[in-house]
């Protein structure tokens, strides 16, 4: 007994310093997958892929789950996903929260009485709507797309979501193209502008 009472304790983990370590093998993994489309949808773009993940239910698990971690103290009444990479992890999301999730469209696309806003990208404009039903005044809503670029079609999603009264608490990305500066015009909407993975 006296010999087990000499026995040294092992050290408690310290998770704050593991959690940076799971992030970087998360990046590493998602990495790996995305593939690099040269010159699409237009000459001199090179489009990140995330499609190839969906391969990879376990990876899209690890995805769903740190996002939801990094959302921990931020209340969420909705998920809002941008046509149409944002649908697939967005629906995800939307369950993992257990929260409703809500489609933004391009025009023409959504069924019912809807409002669009235009928006400019790297390499286009366009417009999006969504529903007048589908969220109610106050709302704290999260806006999920696969993608930051410059910005411009988030920054669209959160203008329509002000104006059916709710209010955007965070945007979140698994990749920023962080060159391109998109994160910065999110700022007068929130300062929660989560990514996974960056260029």
């Amino acid at each position: 007994m006296e010999d087990l009472l000499q026995i040294e304790l092992i050290e408690p983990v310290d998770f704050r310093k593991i959690v940076p370590y799971l992030n970087y093998m998360l990046q590493q993994k998602i990495q790996s997958v995305i593939r690099d489309v040269p010159n699409f949808p237009k000459e001199g773009v090179t489009f990140k892929d995330i499609t190839p993940i969906l391969a990879y239910p376990n990876l899209c698990s690890e995805i769903i789950k740190d996002i939801k971690i990094r959302l921990k103290t931020i209340e969420i009444d909705a998920v809002v996903g941008v046509e149409s990479r944002g649908f697939l992890f967005g629906m995800m999301l939307a369950s993992a929260l257990r929260v409703p999730f809500v489609p933004v469209r391009k025009k023409g696309k959504l069924p019912f009485k809807t409002i669009h806003q235009n928006y400019q990208l790297e390499y286009g404009s366009g417009a999006l709507e969504i529903h007048l039903d589908s969220l109610k005044k106050n709302w704290k809503v999260l806006v999920h797309d696969d993608l930051l670029a410059t910005g411009g079609t988030a920054f669209a999603t959160a203008q329509l979501v002000n104006q059916l009264g709710a209010n955007v608490s965070a945007f979140a990305f698994i990749i920023e193209l962080s060159f391109l500066n998109g994160k910065e015009k999110l700022g007068i909407f929130t300062d929660n502008v989560i990514n996974i993975v960056q260029y």
